[in-house]
């Protein structure tokens, strides 16, 4: 299910993106965070600080969305749908 996030970049630019599971646009909404997941692409990432550790892929939209937690600075994630954080 698609995830919005919300949160700020190191130099503290604001983005809010959706993490589409789609391989070939996996974010929309942030030409940057699209760039940071193709980055880290076919690397390997823990989906949460003690695992399991997986390969960033575009149609991984948990493996995306460790990416973005782990670069960036998180402020709301949610899932469509939902209205907790």
């Amino acid at each position: 299910m698609p995830h919005t996030v919300t949160g700020r970049f190191d130099d503290g630019s604001a983005y809010q993106v959706q993490i589409t599971g789609d391989a070939a646009q996996p974010v929309v909404g942030s030409t940057r965070a699209a760039a940071l997941v193709a980055l880290h692409a076919g690397e390997p990432i823990l989906l949460t600080p003690t695992g399991p550790l997986r390969t960033v892929s575009g149609d991984d939209e948990d493996t995306v969305l460790a990416v973005i937690r782990r670069y960036t600075e998180v402020i709301e994630s949610r899932e469509a749908g939902s209205t907790g954080h």
